[in-house]
């Protein structure tokens, strides 16, 4: 199997990762590896070479010498790294950081996680509140027929939400 980096040698490291529910694997020969900085784990970063544009190097387009004011952290730091090192890095290298997050990620603003249980009970209060909404004009617009059928969906969604 051939190095996925240089596409010459055969590949003697095998990395895997899991996104997002996918598997992605990576090839490397001995000389990419040292390279990438495989056998230092402060000095890889597998979302660098997943992403094939070398991610760090995103965060480099500002000014070469840009520096942290609150950690000191430099563009250096975060490419041997792969991060960053507070939350105030994010606003000093937002210029390269937003395509760089998109590609690594869903998008670019954190919503955290919910567990199952409560983020179903947002969802059917997000859906209540549709509902209410679109009776109210139902009625304003004297439309009677669909909000009898609304205020239906209301009185079940209130059961399941009960239950």
């Amino acid at each position: 199997m051939l190095c996925d980096v240089c596409k010459c040698n055969d590949a003697t490291v095998f990395l895997t990762q899991i996104l997002e529910g996918k598997m992605q694997k990576v090839n490397l020969c001995d000389a990419c590896s040292k390279e990438k900085g495989v056998q230092d784990p402060t000095g890889f970063a597998l979302a660098d070479l997943l992403l094939g544009i070398g991610a760090a190097e995103e965060i480099e387009k500002g000014a070469p010498t840009q520096k942290c004011p609150v950690c000191g952290f430099t563009q250096a730091d975060f490419k041997k790294t792969g991060r960053l090192g507070c939350s105030a890095c994010y606003i000093t290298f937002s210029e390269g950081l937003g395509t760089l997050l998109k590609a690594m990620h869903k998008g670019i603003e954190h919503v955290g996680k919910l567990p199952q249980r409560a983020f179903r009970q947002m969802e059917l209060t997000d859906k209540m509140r549709s509902l209410t909404d679109n009776l109210e004009k139902a009625v304003a617009e004297e439309n009677y027929e669909n909000a009898a059928s609304l205020r239906d969906q209301i009185k079940q969604l209130e059961h399941e939400m009960a239950s």
